[in-house]
């Protein structure tokens, strides 16, 4: 047999290493491949998650600060219920001397993009005995699901005067 000629057992060994060569390279293209279908699936699952998340909830209670443009600022406690419904509470340390602490019924709905607005009849006191009676409406949108700010307007019932114009930040209050 000459340099170049191999041996049946030679020839063998030789086939055997070029189908394992063969077939490793096709097990290492499946699983890369297998692999990168896989992360695939799971980004996608991940994003239809994301944004088909649900919207943040109202319903809770929320602490609301308010800054009229006159930089009167003013603080409520807004507590929202399932049905739309709800209550506002002045927390104005005067109101509890005057009896003006008492929550009154409000009202809240809910809009695309994570718009809310919730209403309510609230009263204002004016130094040591005068009271403003009107409608507080908040308008804002959702920034996290902890955080709502937007604009706030105070509708007088009584007289002619303007209605107060301003903004408002609402924090959800902790769970006590």
């Amino acid at each position: 047999m000459t340099k170049l000629e191999k041996t049946p057992n030679e020839q063998l060994s030789n086939d055997r290493n070029l189908a394992y060569s063969s077939f490793g390279l096709w097990i290492s293209f499946v699983i890369r491949h297998s692999c990168f279908v896989i992360f695939s699936a799971l980004m996608l699952i991940l994003m239809a998650q994301i944004t088909h998340s649900e919207s943040p909830t109202l319903i809770g209670k929320w602490n609301v600060e308010i800054t009229f443009a006159n930089e009167d600022h003013r603080s409520f406690r807004f507590e929202a219920q399932s049905d739309g419904k709800g209550t506002l509470q002045l927390q104005d340390p005067r109101s509890k001397v005057w009896g003006a602490d008492k929550a009154s019924e409000a009202n809240w709905t809910r809009a695309e993009g994570n718009l809310v607005t919730f209403s309510g009849p609230v009263e204002f006191l004016i130094g040591n005995v005068g009271r403003d009676a009107g409608t507080l409406t908040c308008k804002g949108k959702f920034e996290t699901p902890d955080l709502i700010t937007g604009e706030a307007g105070f509708s007088p019932l009584v007289g002619d005067g303007p209605s107060k114009l301003g903004t408002f930040k609402a924090i959800r209050a902790a769970n006590k």
